[in-house]
């Protein structure tokens, strides 16, 4: 199935050929998208009522987010993605949880490289929330790491990080595997906790906003 203009310029967003402030040009997006002008600027309305673009005077540009925006997107993801987990933990079938631990093994190969460790988070965390085989958290989901595009580099950088995001990982996958979930609520919580924590020192540290 061909992906419409708007799917097209929402995943350059998220894999960074569009940063927070680069600017959005209508006629540039039509030619290096392949499509007339009229879809892409329908495309660029609907990702600026949806907060993914701002208005630089005349022109559109990837919106940033402020701390508080930014304080306010890990509070939800915190504790979406822990019902997530707790839902997981309940209605994951035996399949999904080896999927969900064979990514953990598999994703130590990326430590050391963020930009292929941010790539296999965001596979682990979409895996996450299919197990909650619950649609509509799965939807709002989609919504919240949507917005975390808006952060141009990611935590995982951070030294040391990767390796603990991996054990953190998995012990979300033991507290799912062994269906407790009040444990897997707390330790995905706990991951995200960690995450902006360390997003926070980056920041502080002028290293620039992360997405893990």
């Amino acid at each position: 199935m061909q992906k419409d203009a708007y799917t097209l310029i929402l995943e350059a967003i998220d894999a960074g050929v569009y940063r927070p402030g680069d600017r959005l040009v209508e006629s540039e997006l039509a030619d290096r998208l392949g499509v007339s002008r009229t879809p892409v600027r329908e495309a660029l309305q609907r990702l600026e009522t949806q907060s993914m673009l701002a208005r630089d005077g005349r022109s559109l540009i990837v919106a940033s987010l402020d701390h508080n925006q930014l304080a306010e997107l890990y509070v939800v993801r915190a504790e979406l993605e822990g019902l997530a987990a707790r839902l997981a933990a309940r209605h994951a079938t035996p399949e999904e949880i080896r999927v969900l631990g064979d990514m953990v093994a598999e994703d130590r190969a990326h430590i050391g490289d963020p930009v292929a460790l941010s790539r296999a988070n965001k596979r682990f965390h979409r895996q996450l929330h299919l197990a909650s085989h619950n649609r509509y958290l799965v939807a709002q989901l989609d919504l919240v790491h949507r917005s975390m595009a808006l952060l141009a580099t990611t935590s995982l950088a951070a030294e040391g990080r990767g390796e603990t995001a991996l054990a953190e990982h998995q012990a979300i996958v033991d507290a799912i595997a062994a269906a407790d979930a009040e444990a897997a609520q707390a330790a995905l919580r706990a991951h995200i906790s960690k995450a902006f924590e360390t997003r926070l020192k980056l920041d502080a540290a002028g290293i620039g906003r992360s997405r893990g």
